[in-house]
């Protein structure tokens, strides 16, 4: 069995929370099928760039309502990559 193989991994859609720096992002390897991925989170330092990737952690009341926000954009977006079952 062959190893992991980064240029098979693919990202195919992106939201970012800008007030915590949380991450959702729909990934894919290879042919496999579209999963949700949750985080990392990217903080600001006090210059405004950005810090290195972090997990993501427990999340906050903020990131949970940011999450119901923007669910549902997700979920169509998630199934449009899977096939009918």
């Amino acid at each position: 069995m062959a190893g992991y193989d980064p240029e098979k991994d693919k990202k195919l859609k992106e939201w970012k929370c800008e007030e915590t720096g949380l991450i959702l992002s729909i990934q894919q390897y290879g042919e496999g099928e579209a999963k949700l991925q949750i985080g990392p989170r990217i903080l600001k330092k006090k210059d405004g760039t950005d810090r290195v990737p972090t997990k993501a952690g427990r999340l906050s009341i903020e990131d949970v309502m940011w999450l119901y926000d923007v669910i549902d954009e997700v979920k169509d977006e998630l199934s449009g990559f899977v096939g009918p079952e």
